[in-house]
């Protein structure tokens, strides 16, 4: 039986951080260490019932991800491998195993570049709204869950734990870091999600959205951070069975937020979750992963 992993503890690491589902610490003046844990959020909530394992398929669905590409921009990745290590962390090696990521320390920015392939979640309910998502106009007479023309950027502000990202136009992200950096960034974050959502349909997945994270090195040079195409941080729907006009099935966190919904979570309190909610879920993960790579992940 997997033990779940809430929280880490490594004592004789220095923690920088607790996020909604990472823990952060400080390796030296050059690297830092991701720990996924199996925490879960929802509404940037988090909940008191941990996922046992999520953590690691998330560590390994990035590490895949990293890879594939790799060639588009670089990213942050030293290595996932615990014996490749410092000594520091190996101590930990029972905690960190699977669910660690060795980074390099860039400069994060503070925007969040959201890609969006289709219409749903917020941006179908301020489309039904105002036509528009994060103020851009689309055509008139869309369905929920239909295909852009073309992927949208919509950025968001990074915000602390217990506040909400706030969706923002373009021409604000420019305001933000400026504009040949959010100029770069759309750039980059829209080639990204071509060829994962091109590669991912191929495994009979639809990548409706996405959010990517950014930093920059010490030669200003733009590098892919955080975790990449998460169920965390995507939706992910079955091809089979996707119809225009309705909400989707999924192999993210989308099952979790629609039993959120069907118990009119309060969007704020930390609660407690059902044995099947958290299998349910679970299985959602193991399921995209093994699509998408064609591997059972490595729980042990």
């Amino acid at each position: 039986m997997i033990e779940a992993l809430y929280e880490s503890n490594c004592p004789d690491l220095k923690l920088i951080a607790r996020g909604k589902v990472r823990d952060l610490y400080e390796i030296d003046d050059s690297s830092l260490l991701f720990v996924a844990t199996d925490r879960i959020s929802a509404y940037d909530v988090i909940m008191n019932s941990p996922i046992a394992g999520k953590g690691k398929i998330l560590t390994q669905i990035s590490v895949f991800w990293f890879d594939f590409l790799k060639n588009v921009v670089p990213n942050h990745l030293i290595t996932a491998n615990i014996d490749e290590m410092p000594a520091s962390v190996q101590k930990y090696r029972s905690q960190l195993k699977g669910r660690s990521l060795l980074v390099k320390k860039v400069k994060v920015l503070p925007i969040e570049a959201i890609i969006r392939g289709y219409i749903t979640g917020s941006g179908w309910k301020e489309y039904q709204a105002k036509g528009t998502v994060c103020d851009i106009e689309l055509p008139e007479g869309l369905r929920e869950s239909q295909r852009l023309q073309s992927a949208l950027f919509t950025p968001s502000t990074k915000a602390d734990y217990g506040d909400h990202d706030e969706n923002i136009h373009p021409d604000k992200c420019a305001e933000i870091i400026g504009k040949d950096r959010a100029d770069e960034m759309a750039r980059v974050a829209l080639d990204l999600y071509s060829r994962a959502a091109e590669y991912a349909a191929g495994k009979g997945i639809i990548i409706a959205d996405t959010k990517f994270e950014f930093g920059v090195d010490s030669d200003g040079n733009i590098m892919l951070v955080d975790e990449v195409l998460t169920p965390d941080s995507s939706r992910f729907w079955p091809k089979a069975t996707y119809k225009v006009g309705r909400s989707q099935e999924s192999y993210d966190k989308q099952y979790l937020r629609d039993y959120l919904t069907s118990i009119d979570f309060d969007m704020h309190t930390p609660i407690d979750l059902p044995p099947t909610v958290l299998d349910n879920t679970f299985k959602k993960y193991i399921e995209a992963y093994v699509k998408l790579t064609g591997n059972r992940p490595d729980l042990e």
